[in-house]
């Protein structure tokens, strides 16, 4: 198995499988894995110094506009997951490169590219104010 290098991620987090989250198989359901997604991007952006409140009330507003996830392999009750992030930006899109793999082997469970554009009062902007906030990670 190729070997993964965690450190082409300015981020990573740690997350267990809870109970809920898994389905009549054991497995975790699909739709967890984008929760697990939101999650990572909800900490990296306060790992930043960014946080969401403070996008709201400096008048932008970050939205999910595409989501693709490939699903590789399953977790289970229990597992213990990395969940990674790294961003790009193309033009007024930013697009999160978030990949989740298992923990203890580095086997890799999803790859998923989350695009948010960011509106002011209702209309797409530019970006110029994300582009700022997340410099270092472009």
């Amino acid at each position: 198995m190729k070997q993964v290098e965690l450190d082409k991620y300015p981020f990573t987090l740690t997350i267990k499988v809870r109970d809920y989250e898994v389905d009549a198989e054991g497995i975790v359901n699909n739709a967890n894995y984008l929760h697990y997604m939101e999650h990572t991007r909800h900490e990296f952006c306060e790992w930043a110094g960014f946080r969401f409140r403070d996008m709201v009330e400096r008048g932008m507003s970050p939205v999910v506009r595409r989501v693709e996830v490939d699903y590789l392999s399953s977790l289970s009750l229990g597992d213990t997951m990395v969940s990674c992030i790294a961003m790009e930006r193309h033009g007024a899109r930013f697009v999160f490169v978030q990949d989740i793999y298992e923990a203890s082997t580095l086997r890799p469970v999803a790859k998923g590219k989350i695009t948010i554009v960011n509106l002011a009062g209702g209309r797409l902007t530019r970006g110029d104010e994300l582009a700022e906030a997340f410099k270092k990670f472009l």
